[in-house]
């Protein structure tokens, strides 16, 4: 969750782009209430964070995984005396909530509420007028909602604050442009149970120091053992035709080697080329193209998205004496 500054051609590095300036990035999220003493000891053994020493007022970032540490959503987690908000962002909430009943037991004091339809709102060119602290929330003063740093968490019904609503929302391209420029990864190209927390770049949601929880013992062995085989990374291109860059097509180095795969595309306005996401295999990690799809392919400029965190030092970091892995 970034602010951002006045916008700017775009015409020769498509990732200098910037929303217009004063705008909201409208994101509808899944949210789910947990209320009860054994709420954070639930959640910290079921998502990657370490939240059973959280206080109230904390809001943390954190995934939420299965026992081989496969991505099922990206998740916020805000603290309060009872209970706590799991606020989905991207991933199916009901699959989250589903995963969450089935460990409960009737001994854990924790009460699981339906998911609900919230909007997370952001604030782009400047922040509102009550802006809480990092990495703390607070509920919202004579309506409903929470201030999450920066940004608004709203119930789908609920009306905006007159200074959001004077910002004009992007439009669906756009925000889909600003997501794949950060590189978030969203469902079904990157959050598709066939991922890891470390692969899309989510390091900092995931504690490897808390103890027992479902996935550790993968995630442990893949910061141990160098064992992430491949990263999220930007790609852009031009002049190529839409079938050579949709999500799904595979990436070689045009010389046989298997490199990745395509998880996002977007046409850029104008017909001035394409930009998306991909995987790309460990080995390929430092080259500055790949090509997409069969025969030559099209020729795709990679680069570090601007919210990438590496996996844990040792994890995946290295090229690789082969291109095989």
């Amino acid at each position: 969750m970034t602010s951002s500054s006045v916008p700017t051609s775009a015409a020769a590095d498509p990732w200098h782009w910037t929303p217009p300036a004063l705008s909201r990035w409208s994101r509808p999220v899944g949210l789910l209430r947990l209320d009860g003493p054994d709420t954070l000891r639930v959640l910290h053994g079921q998502t990657s964070q370490a939240l059973e020493a959280a206080r109230p007022g904390q809001w943390l970032g954190t995934c939420c995984i299965g026992p081989t540490a496969r991505l099922r959503a990206v998740a916020e987690v805000l603290v309060d005396a009872d209970g706590a908000w799991l606020v989905i962002v991207d991933g199916d909430p009901e699959a989250a909530r589903l995963a969450l009943d089935r460990v409960l037991f009737p001994a854990d004091k924790v009460r699981l509420g339906p998911v609900t339809a919230a909007t997370l709102h952001q604030p782009l060119g400047s922040a509102g007028p009550d802006a809480s602290a990092a990495g703390t929330w607070a509920p919202l003063a004579g309506s409903p909602g929470w201030q999450l740093g920066e940004a608004l968490l709203l119930p789908a019904d609920a009306p905006l604050p007159p200074w959001l609503a004077e910002r004009s929302p992007l439009e669906p391209q756009q925000a889909e442009r600003w997501r794949l420029q950060q590189g978030l990864p969203a469902a079904p190209g990157e959050i598709n149970g066939d991922t890891n927390p470390f692969e899309l770049g989510l390091a900092a949601r995931v504690s490897l120091t808390k103890g027992c929880y479902v996935g550790q013992e993968t995630l442990a062995k893949l910061a141990t053992y160098d064992g992430v085989k491949q990263q999220l990374r930007r790609w852009q291109a031009t002049a190529v035709p839409d079938e050579a860059v949709a999500a799904g097509t595979p990436l070689h180095d045009g010389a046989g080697g298997r490199a990745g795969v395509i998880t996002s595309s977007l046409e850029l306005p104008g017909g001035t080329g394409w930009i998306g996401l991909a995987l790309v295999r460990r080995a390929w990690l430092q080259e500055p193209a790949l090509l997409a799809g069969d025969g030559p392919g099209a020729r795709l400029e990679l680069s570090l998205p601007a919210l990438f965190q590496s996996p844990p030092v040792g994890a995946g970091g290295g090229g690789g004496d082969g291109k095989a892995s």
